[in-house]
């Protein structure tokens, strides 16, 4: 694989002179780029490859929740994403699809799923619907009967019934506590307080103990069934998940999802017995994220699907807690398994929530259409899968260990050396950049502004935002280096602002956001729960985080604040108020990006005139998000030509000052869901511009969110957040030793930046009913149509985003 790269680096260096050289696009030759690949494998935005092991069956979107039949014949499956929600009934034996039971709308599933003990019945958590799902089962089909209704605002994620078959225990991630159902009648008996967000809840074998994963903390509530008070709470580790008992010794293991972590409990004293760590390589930061479980019926092995990994790992139980448990190898899955589940004849079924990832959409969003197509909406076009893998003989899992540690570049050595060692190898190396300035836009992508920049893959019949309203970004992508095979990691903003500033987005934020951004029930709480924080230590997950554990300078202008001037810094992220400018707005769209630009200039000549620039500065600008076609707001022109001058007014104030010489800017977007592309939905508009990258070049080595993350970081001289920055390939390519110090004069665009949308604007009585007050809170095919026919005319017709599949070149060499 690591060769495979190298050649692939190498020749997108080549494609890039030659670009650079004729001044026109090269579309004949082009590296590898995210998404399903020829031969039934794919990869992931950040580049990691994905080749599930055994059969691949197709399910619905973000397939999060499964439960075997007690007779072990059927696997129901909740499928919990951004459309239409599913509960998928399969063969086991098979692993086919024979029933499916959709619900659309405002009606929910959510993840948690259990049979009666006899098996003629299930139950399904539904979330944001207050209730859970009662279903007959009868000649191989579920019938839906009467629901359990709970309290408002209960939100159930999972469901554990009682071996007499008499009690419901429901986990009510909503209000975080532990409801207890006479399943007789089905009325709450009790609900009694665990934990913030409750996932899962597990019973102990004789029925007296309910474990209570509480996902937003780091604690296992124990509740005593017979009083149903809590017991004891056990501080596990961060953000833990799933739960499964042993069944030949009665152990219950805790998957603990932001540790990277299983924990043992002992259910006769509830203590802590053992944990068994399940980082990838010594020394390895976060990402694993282990989350669904299952054990063999002999209690030695114990099955984990790693979600960040992308793979199961198999786990040798050592007969007593005291003794070494071990990782004995890994299964290749889909991307982002979910569930793990041992069949009687030895097979693994496991859901991929990701499956290939998104594929082509050419039937994508269109101005004719009424309505979201959600199967070509980046947010919802992913479609899981079954992997349905034999369990492997000691030979096998051999293979497939070292695939896995390949696809996920456990054994690359260090990246590329940039010219002249511009990027340092390791922190701390020295580089003549001495400054960052990172820069956070909204939901662009690559081909609506860069489309027809004359170089690059790009298609002019999608470029949205020309020389008119956008000349800032297109003279810098043309002067300075053009990326035009760059990912957002994120589908939307929710996991798009995790991955921009944690490098990760984690099971918390993975699970909910989808419910949030359907209408289901939740509101999106990125920022405003510390659940979303993906790492071992709530509160200290993010870059500017590390930048203070290693006493690194920085300021911040609008990254995770909100409210009216003075703008303050939400509640979990308290570490960043004493950096952040009170008098920059946060995102509003009531205030321009150049009124932002006005306040951040006042300050950078404050630390010129004083030398003491901080080593690295975040800037968020948000308008290019646009508010669509509302009457008495910018259009959308209007509303990108502000965020372009804004952007080119704090270029051209570094270029022109003492900090030049040594500042690289760094500017990407938080996510690409807001139109069409014609390579991949999440390739999006990035720029590095610094005198090392002043060279014009085009440079289409695959790069995503993580890889800025990892260039950066490794400028500021701290290690990577997660295991994904870790392995990210660094932007070197994209720099020279020879700066060139001309500094760079904003162009004022020809669009005017005071047009606003008059009530005869094409779908301007959409548009006024949207929520501009914050990212993505406007339904994205709406905005996307509103934009398009502002731009190109009122009867006017948008092109389809696209997955393009480019087929892989063969090579004799290759691994």
């Amino acid at each position: 694989m690591r060769r495979v790269l190298r050649r692939w680096r190498l020749l997108a260096a080549t494609v890039a002179g030659v670009a650079a050289a004729s001044g026109v696009a090269v579309a004949a030759i082009v590296p590898p780029h995210a998404g399903p690949q020829p031969d039934g494998t794919a990869l992931a935005t950040y580049g990691w490859k994905i080749t599930p092991a055994g059969h691949q069956e197709k399910l619905g979107e973000k397939p999060f929740g499964s439960a075997l039949s007690p007779d072990g014949k059927y696997l129901a499956v909740s499928n919990d994403g951004d459309r239409t929600q599913t509960l998928s009934l399969l063969d086991a034996a098979s692993g086919k699809v024979v029933q499916e039971v959709n619900y659309t709308g405002s009606q929910a599933l959510f993840v948690g799923l259990a049979w009666s003990p006899d098996g003629s019945k299930l139950y399904a958590a539904a979330g944001g619907n207050d209730k859970v799902r009662v279903y007959s089962l009868r000649g191989g089909q579920l019938t839906e009967d009467a629901p359990i209704i709970l309290p408002k605002g209960s939100f159930p994620s999972d469901v554990a019934v009682a071996p007499d078959g008499k009690r419901l225990y429901v986990a009510d991630n909503g209000t975080g506590a532990l409801s207890t159902v006479d399943l007789s009648t089905g009325n709450v008996l009790s609900t009694v307080a665990t934990g913030p967000n409750p996932f899962t809840v597990a019973l102990s074998g004789d029925a007296r103990t309910a474990y209570v994963s509480n996902w937003g903390t780091n604690t296992v509530s124990v509740v005593d069934t017979a009083t149903l008070k809590v017991r004891k709470t056990l501080e596990v580790g961060s953000h833990p998940t799933s739960i499964i008992r042993n069944p030949a010794t009665g152990e219950m293991y805790v998957s603990v999802t932001d540790a990277d972590k299983i924990v043992g409990i002992d259910p006769a004293d509830d203590s802590l017995t053992r944990t068994i760590d399940l980082a990838p390589y010594h020394g390895a930061p976060v990402g694993t994220s282990p989350q669904g479980l299952d054990i063999s019926p002999d209690g030695h092995t114990l099955y984990v699907a790693n979600a960040g990994n992308n793979d199961v790992a198999v786990v040798d139980l050592a007969d007593r807690p005291e003794q070494q448990d071990k990782v004995t190898g890994l299964i290749p899955t889909g991307w982002y398994p979910t569930t793990v589940t041992l069949t009687r004849d030895g097979r693994l079924l496991v859901t991929n929530a990701k499956g290939l990832g998104a594929g082509p959409n050419p039937k994508g969003p269109q101005p004719t259409v009424s309505g979201l197509d959600y199967a070509q909406y980046v947010g919802s076009m992913i479609t899981g899968t079954l992997s349905d893998i034999p369990v492997p003989d000691r030979d096998e899992l051999a293979h497939y260990t070292k695939q896995v540690r390949t696809n996920d570049r456990f054994n690359e050595g260090s990246h590329n050396v940039g010219p002249g060692d511009v990027i340092p190898v390791r922190p701390g190396d020295a580089s003549p950049i001495k400054h960052v300035i990172y820069v956070v836009k909204e939901n662009r992508t690559y081909d609506q502004v860069f489309g027809s920049l004359g170089k690059g893959n790009g298609d002019p019949k999608l470029n949205l935002f020309g020389d008119e309203s956008a000349p800032n970004q297109r003279a810098m992508a043309r002067k300075f280096v053009t990326l035009d095979n760059f990912y957002t990691d994120g589908a939307v903003s929710s996991d798009g602002w995790e991955w921009a500033t944690a490098s990760e987005s984690n099971g918390y934020n993975e699970h909910l956001w989808p419910v949030a951004y359907s209408g289901r029930g939740r509101s999106d709480d990125v920022y405003t729960n510390p659940a979303t924080d993906p790492g071992k230590i709530t509160g200290d997950s993010r870059i500017w985080d590390r930048l203070d554990d290693a006493g690194v300078s920085y300021r911040n202008y609008g990254m995770w604040a909100g409210g009216p001037l003075p703008a303050k810094v939400f509640a979990t992220e308290p570490r960043l108020t004493a950096h952040t400018d009170p008098n920059y707005a946060a995102q509003s769209g009531g205030i321009r990006d150049n009124a932002r630009a006005d306040e951040w200039t006042k300050e950078f000549n404050q630390y010129v005139a004083k030398g003491d620039l901080p080593k690295m500065e975040f800037i968020r600008l948000a308008n290019d998000h646009t508010s669509g076609t509302t009457p008495g707001q910018p259009t959308p022109r209007a509303a990108v030509a502000d965020n372009d001058l804004a952007l080119g007014r704090i270029v051209d104030a570094v270029s022109h000052s003492k900090y030049w010489k040594d500042t690289a800017i760094f500017v990407t977007e938080d996510d690409a869901q807001n139109g069409p592309d014609h390579v991949d939905a999440h390739r999006t508009t990035s720029l590095v511009i610094s005198p090392y990258t002043q060279t014009g070049k085009v440079d289409s080595t695959m790069y995503s969110t993580v890889s800025m993350m990892r260039t950066m970081e490794l400028l500021d001289g701290i290690g990577p957040l997660t295991q994904f920055d870790a392995a990210a390939t660094p932007m070197t390519a994209s720099f020279t030793n020879k700066p060139d110090y001309t500094p760079y004069a904003a162009i004022t665009p020809t669009q005017s930046l005071d047009e606003q949308n008059t009530a005869t604007a094409p779908m301007a009585a959409q548009s006024s009913k949207m929520d501009f007050s914050g990212a993505d809170r406007a339904p994205e095919q709406e905005l996307n149509k509103a934009i398009w026919q502002s731009v190109k005319g009122a009867d006017s017709t948008m092109p389809a985003p696209k997955h393009e599949v480019i087929p892989n070149v063969p090579d004799k060499d290759d691994d």
